[in-house]
């Protein structure tokens, strides 16, 4: 067994599951075992908590096409058993807690859907109280803030989510310092927002330029500046916000896997991925209408956030602030489950270690969500979701992806059953 907890491989032990539940873990030969009990051979391989993402999108809220179901089984496919869902609307809930009782049921192969936040700002201060009310009514797990939500309103879903006891997380505010939002008390920072600026030691002058712009003004002159700002990494600067930021709250959710593959921009030979086949045509239509309007210049300068992001990254874990796995999928070139993978191997080329990026994707989200009591390692009385992997993840991150099986909330799925998932949404050679 892999213990992310001590980041240790546990001696052989033999784990009993049932409705849904781990019941008994013991060494070989000493548990009793119902007759009736389906038997999985695991020797000479290795049990994990299945791993969650952080940060997905399973709604299509600015083009308005139905909810990326399509995505589910590629999660489970991977190993994916939870995810936070990151840019909702109250009237989606109903849809949420749909999947999540289908799921619970046994009635719908997806991952558990841990949290989903509701997406808050408005032109007024009034207006954003008002959609904070109404997200907490609907049931949304947390408050989701994008970077052009302005100041006053940002501090207006702060004091209000302090009233209604609604966590807030999401991008850092383009005219806010990131050690601002961490003190204010937002419990997450998406995409490293924000971080750049943070690490750079001409901070202050970049957000002065932004104050008292509107919104959509603070992102197009915050993308303007993105060369400049990156250009301007200072490493003693950075060191010393990691080690202010390491003393709030604040979790980061770099997602560099974006930049990663942002990186790769436009380059003709994106439908030849073996994965391109999964995603059904309206969103290779998506993906193909972005990735043809990759500015110039765009492939270079991703290459360089993904660069300063795991310097970023490495400073920041260094010092103490806790960092999690997630994807921001299906972007572009970003696909559901398997993205997991690659930002694990990305956190580990950024410094951490392979037990480290493990708890990034599955203790300490459970943590953050509050779930560690039911999720995210594995013992007595905690949800049976679980990976059983050909070789140890602790000695080669990349091991995560050789999956034999995954158990989903008690179910077993073994490698033919995950095959099977991973079924091609459009018959490539017809179109």
């Amino acid at each position: 067994m892999v213990d992310v907890v001590r980041g240790e491989i546990v001696n052989p032990r033999t784990v009993l599951i049932v409705d849904g539940r781990i019941a008994a873990i013991g060494e070989p030969d000493t548990i009793s075992i119902p007759s009736a009990a389906v038997r999985v051979d695991g020797r000479g391989r290795y049990l994990m908590p299945g791993l969650v993402d952080m940060h997905v999108h399973l709604f299509n809220n600015s083009s308005r096409r139905p909810p990326n179901e399509w995505a589910f089984p590629l999660f489970v496919a991977n190993g994916v058993t939870g995810v936070r869902e990151t840019r909702t609307e109250p009237a989606a809930m109903t849809l949420v807690n749909r999947w999540r009782t289908k799921v619970t049921r046994g009635e719908l192969i997806a991952p558990r859907l841990l949290a989903a936040g509701a997406a808050v700002g408005a032109d007024s201060v009034e207006a954003t109280r008002r959609q904070v009310r109404e997200a907490k009514a609907a049931g949304a797990d947390f408050l989701k803030i994008f970077s052009e939500v302005q100041e006053p309103q940002w501090r207006a879903i702060l004091e209000e989510a302090r009233a209604l006891q609604m966590p807030v997380c999401g991008h850092i505010p383009g005219e806010v310092s990131l050690l601002d939002a961490a003190t204010a008390g937002q419990r997450s920072n998406e995409h490293l927002t924000q971080a750049y600026e943070a690490c750079s030691a001409r901070e202050k002058h970049f957000l002065d330029t932004r104050k008292g712009l509107d919104g959509k003004e603070i992102v197009n002159l915050r993308d303007a500046q993105e060369r400049d700002v990156l250009t301007s990494f200072d490493q003693p600067v950075c060191a010393r916000t990691a080690a202010a930021l390491a003393r709030t709250d604040q979790v980061q959710v770099p997602t560099v896997v974006l930049a990663h593959s942002e990186a790769r921009g436009s380059s003709t030979n994106f439908r030849d991925d073996p994965r391109w086949r999964y995603l059904p045509p309206d969103e290779q239509a998506r993906w193909e209408r972005i990735l043809k309007d990759y500015p110039p210049g765009g492939k270079k300068l991703a290459a360089q956030r993904r660069e300063v992001s795991l310097q970023i990254v490495n400073t920041l874990h260094t010092a103490g602030v806790r960092i999690l796995a997630g994807t921001d999928s299906p972007m572009p070139l970003v696909y559901p489950g398997f993205a997991v993978h690659k930002e694990l191997e990305l956190l580990v080329e950024a410094g951490l270690s392979p037990a480290d990026a493990l708890r990034a994707a599955t203790i300490w989200p459970a943590e953050f969500l509050g779930l560690s009591e039911s999720s995210g390692s594995i013992a007595v009385r905690k949800r049976a979701d679980l990976l059983l992997l050909d070789a140890n993840p602790l000695s080669r991150i990349t091991h995560t992806q050789r999956i034999r099986a995954v158990v989903l909330d008690g179910r077993l799925l073994q490698r033919a059953d995950l095959d099977a998932l991973l079924k091609p949404a459009v018959d490539s050679q017809a179109k």
